[in-house]
């Protein structure tokens, strides 16, 4: 088939919402990944025992499936078994990522049939390019795929196919094939022992993802979003996620136990390491939390050590989840007009943290629960309105003719030897 003709194919390609990923409740299966049949994907449950064997988490599990449900619909659509796929379908698939459209998702009560073409849309009219938002300065999502998702399918679906490898299934080639300039030779041959490993295993049909400074929430902006929340039990979680800069996660997976309010201290159970470690959070914190809890308790919510912290506001009691609080944050953010995410308020509680003179920076380092100390130094760069604003007091000196000068040579020194070496105002 020639170049035009698979292109002309993929612009008109309809990948219809076949088959699902399926949450089992169960420890031992998490999840399980399902054809248009309904039936279990053997390869993909061989590949989830895999994870949970290397000790990923069930939502790293989950994240895992929705690529591989991606990836069969596309071949699905293609008419091609994932056994049979070649790099010309990776190939194929990567394209597909970066120009279509993402499907809009129809409500269950609209749809022709489960898996039929009706299932799925597309957006007609809409704009290439994610916009920026006029608050925070972030892109919103736009109708297409972020380089970051493609990047993360392409790893997940490489990592998958070089597992059926080893076990001796799949085809016979990976159909995400490393990069030819980088897979031939020793990896790390040129590295130097000062600098921190990269990693030099770079896939072929990966797209260059742009490295951002993290985001902080300004206090203007946070004073303004905390004062629309209409409940105590919002006020002590954005209270507590912005003093502790606990990720989003492990504060909502906290007991009634965890808390201590006389040394000031909360529990969390870290993401990456599953350790039980204490946060220090601010006073102000444990004064809403209490409000919310004798609110709650007064209703008749459950009470005990080992009884969540955190629960819906309304009957029946269950705990709260992450998508719960990432809607009641979403909705909090209506009357300001921003997009500011949850793990902002981490950012925004790292950005103060390492931005006090008076606190030493592999103490914030420890707070984050980051393993390296270069992840944590992330939070002293400055932001973009910081360099603005010094770069306009710049040209402001400038105007003026308040330009500080070098100051004097110590005692002893020659000047002239010092331009010499170092440059003097005529070089």
């Amino acid at each position: 088939m020639r170049d035009e003709d698979r292109q002309r194919d993929l612009s008109s390609l309809v990948v219809p919402e076949v088959g699902r990923l399926e949450e089992t409740g169960d420890v031992w299966v998490p999840y399980r990944l399902l054809d248009a049949n309904g039936a279990v994907i053997a390869p993909a449950a061989e590949f989830f025992a895999e994870l949970q064997a290397t000790d990923r988490r069930p939502r790293t599990i989950r994240s895992y499936g929705h690529d591989l449900l991606r990836w069969w619909r596309f071949l699905a659509a293609i008419d091609v078994a994932w056994d049979r796929a070649a790099p010309s379908e990776g190939r194929d698939f990567a394209r597909w990522m970066r120009l279509a459209d993402k499907p809009v998702r129809v409500h269950w009560r609209h749809r022709v049939g489960i898996g039929s073409a009706d299932a799925t849309t597309k957006r007609r009219g809409s704009s290439p390019e994610s916009a920026v938002n006029a608050v925070t300065g972030k892109p919103t999502r736009g109708p297409k795929y972020s380089a970051s998702t493609r990047a993360h399918a392409e790893t997940v679906l490489r990592a998958f196919y070089s597992f059926q490898l080893e076990i001796g299934m799949g085809p016979l080639v990976n159909p995400f094939p490393l990069d030819r300039s980088r897979r031939a030779g020793r990896v790390h041959a040129h590295h130097n022992p000062l600098d921190q490993f990269r990693n030099e295993r770079v896939g072929r049909y990966r797209p260059r993802t742009v490295k951002r400074i993290p985001k902080r929430i300004p206090d203007e902006q946070f004073n303004l979003l905390f004062a629309g929340l209409k409940s105590n039990r919002d006020r002590a979680l954005l209270a507590f996620w912005v003093s502790t800069g606990a990720r989003a996660e492990e504060l909502l997976s906290a007991l009634q136990g965890d808390d201590d309010p006389g040394q000031q201290l909360i529990a969390v159970t870290r993401k990456g390491s599953r350790e039980v470690q204490q946060l220090p959070a601010s006073p102000d914190s444990f004064v809403w939390l209490r409000l919310y809890q004798e609110e709650l308790w007064g209703k008749g919510a459950p009470r005990g050590r080992g009884r969540p912290l955190w629960f819906t506001l309304r009957r029946p009691w269950r705990q709260l989840s992450y998508p719960a609080a990432r809607a009641m944050f979403i909705r909090a953010q209506q009357l300001l007009g921003s997009n500011w995410s949850i793990h902002d308020f981490r950012h925004t509680a790292a950005y103060r943290m390492s931005n006090d003179p008076e606190m030493d920076i592999t103490d914030v380092q420890w707070v984050l629960g980051h393993a390296y100390l270069t992840t944590t130094q992330l939070y002293t760069t400055p932001t973009q309105d910081e360099v603005i604003t010094g770069v306009l007091a710049h040209h402001a000196r400038r105007k003026n003719g308040v330009i500080a000068q070098p100051a004097a040579p110590a005692p002893g020194y020659n000047p002239q030897s010092l331009e010499i070496l170092f440059g003097g105002p005529g070089r």
